[in-house]
């Protein structure tokens, strides 16, 4: 008898082992097989797209503020409210890609139809400067655009938004999806796969911020958008290439329904009592590895749970013949609702961050314009080559922490991660304040050196002077936004990964949107009292005072999120290795 269950383990653990038990298929629709699909020989296809796509965004986000105020000729506080806008856009456009994805399209589909989407706003953007009638003007510096020059342009880079809205949630989370959580050794590549993903990313926004910057500043914007279509439409033909090597996830139908099932049925069943033992919930068997993971029950809202109590019929086998999806809900179904809601505060404390990120592609850039940009032999650096040290930082950042923090913390703290999601992204988040109070003083100097010399200005000061707060924010980003990445692919429900993604860029996007509302209260108040904190240049402005006003308001809101942070309960899912279902807290998130 003992033998029989020896080799009954045996061939299930054999069984295991060849294939992918978590919804996945291969391109033929057919169930996974682990040795020749997903992993990072599937993942490198999906990196590769990645990197062109954040070439293109950074060459054409960081230099964004510049093209508006030398070739549109808006002023710096206008110019700043369209970069925030369109940013904002951009990053908030993922909402309704990552949506479609997981409900309708897969996340295959909709990479690749937005890869298209994406092509052709660069396409059109190279038009908008090529295109003798669509040119900014007929020849020389341009006193004021042709109209339909600013037409075609916005439409091209509010196109590119569209682009990016299917793109980025899609992707990231069709990377991710390559691994398999339910297998050690995929489980460990996964938590690396974030910081890798971000490392490449890193490496596409570094040329951007330097090769393609370098490009449209010293050769021409058309020469730069030509270069980043012709990378573009490599990547698509190097993604489509990897077809064979993929793991798909079947779109499952709207994520919201089955919420919308879970409150129906609590409001519903408002005033039946609770079970005495929270193994009466109604929950469906697991006997079929492919309906997907389940999820252990929790105390926490428990309102919630009234939609898992069977009040209606005699028996759960009777139940299960009858199921009415507004009536009764699984404990799964009921923890998905809890972890959305559990989503909202910490959303909400990671906007000031967010803020303090829209800063670096707008006000920091835009600095760069005014000071010393010469190097070695007179070598003058485009203003947004500046950003590039962000990208070093973030480099350097994600680097230290999988390659030497992680393996370290891991002997320390016993956690497979090192330590928990929420508690890196509140370490990257206290570099944010750092980033706020360096930038403050390190402004407050040069507009002290303007005011010694109002003819000269702030060409003494060399750029580099803006390099500290360029690191820091790359440092911090390496530990906030890769953790926001993780965090809300991880704590979402499994058929919402896209959409988690979504809420990640969500977080950038509604900064940017605060950011912009932020700068017109700001100008409004100070206006009021006197003399604006936001001229018509950087010289007549006072932003080491809204540099100031953000340091303060991201630690008041550290202190908000650590409370959040403590807390918080993480996605617990049933170990069911062994017969039993293993419900025991997961200290590894």
């Amino acid at each position: 008898m003992q033998m029989e269950q020896t080799k009954k383990q045996k061939s299930l653990d054999t069984d295991e082992e060849k294939w992918v038990y978590d919804s996945s298929v291969d391109h033929k629709g057919r169930i996974a097989v682990r040795a020749s699909t997903g992993a990072w020989k599937a993942s490198l296809f999906i990196i590769a797209i990645e990197f062109s796509e954040r070439l293109s965004y950074f060459g054409l986000a960081t230099s964004l503020i510049i093209y508006l105020t030398k070739v549109i000729h808006q002023d710096l506080k206008t110019a700043a409210k369209s970069v925030n806008y369109w940013s904002g856009v951009t990053t908030m456009m993922p909402l309704l890609g990552g949506f479609l994805a997981d409900a309708y399209l897969g996340q295959f589909s909709t990479v690749l139809a937005s890869s298209i989407v994406y092509l052709l706003g660069l396409l059109l953007l190279t038009m908008s400067r090529v295109v003798p009638g669509l040119k900014p003007c007929d020849s020389g510096l341009c006193r004021e655009p042709h109209k339909v020059h600013e037409v075609v342009f916005f439409f091209a880079i509010y196109l590119i938004s569209i682009g990016t809205g299917g793109h980025k949630p899609s992707l990231e989370s069709f990377g991710a999806n390559q691994f398999d959580e339910d297998h050690p050794e995929e489980r460990k590549k996964k938590m690396s796969f974030f910081n890798w993903w971000n490392f490449g990313l890193c490496c596409g926004l570094l040329l951007g911020v330097t090769v393609i910057v370098y490009i449209q500043d010293h050769v021409s914007w058309a020469a730069a958008d030509i270069i980043l279509s012709v990378v573009m439409a490599s990547t698509i033909v190097i993604f489509w290439m990897g077809r064979p090597f993929y793991r798909y996830r079947k779109a499952m139908g709207s994520p919201l329904t089955p919420m919308l099932h879970v409150l129906v049925a609590a409001i519903a069943k408002r005033n039946v009592p609770y079970p005495s033992d929270p193994d009466q919930l109604y929950e469906v068997p697991e006997s079929d590895k492919t309906r997907g993971r389940l999820l252990c029950h929790t105390d926490k809202l428990k309102f919630l749970d009234k939609a898992a109590i069977i009040d209606d019929y005699q028996n759960k086998e009777e139940k299960k013949q009858n199921n009415n999806p507004w009536r009764l809900a699984t404990v799964t179904r009921v923890e998905e609702m809890k972890l959305v809601i559990n989503l909202i505060p910490v959303w909400l404390t990671t906007l000031p961050f967010g803020i303090c990120v829209a800063q670096a592609s707008t006000f920091f850039i835009k600095q760069s314009t005014t000071m010393n940009r010469k190097i070695v032999h007179n070598f003058l650096i485009p203003p947004a080559t500046v950003y590039a040290l962000a990208a070093i930082g973030m480099i350097i950042s994600v680097t230290f922490y999988d390659r030497l923090l992680v393996p370290f913390l891991r002997r320390v703290t016993g956690n497979e991660r090192g330590v928990k999601i929420l508690q890196r992204i509140g370490f990257g988040m206290m570099f944010s304040i750092i980033t706020m109070v360096v930038a403050a003083l390190v402004e407050r100097k040069r507009l002290n050196i303007v005011e010694k010399n109002p003819l000269k200005g702030s060409i003494s000061m060399s750029v580099f002077w803006l390099a500290p707060q360029f690191m820091i924010i790359g440092i911090g980003d390496g530990f906030a936004l890769v953790g926001l990445q993780e965090y809300f692919y991880d704590q979402v429900p499994d058929s919402m990964r896209s959409l988690g993604i979504a809420l990640y860029l969500s977080v950038i996007g509604a900064a940017n949107f605060l950011s912009s509302l932020l700068i017109t209260l700001v100008d409004h108040i100070t206006e009021k009292g006197g003399k604006s904190w936001f001229g018509k240049d950087l010289n007549s402005s006072r932003l080491d005072y809204f540099y100031g006003l953000l340091a303060i308001i991201t630690s008041v809101n550290l202190c908000v999120y650590l409370f959040v942070a403590r807390r918080y309960s993480y996605k617990n899912v049933q170990k069911t290795t062994t017969a039993v279902a293993d419900c025991n807290e997961d200290d590894s998130v």
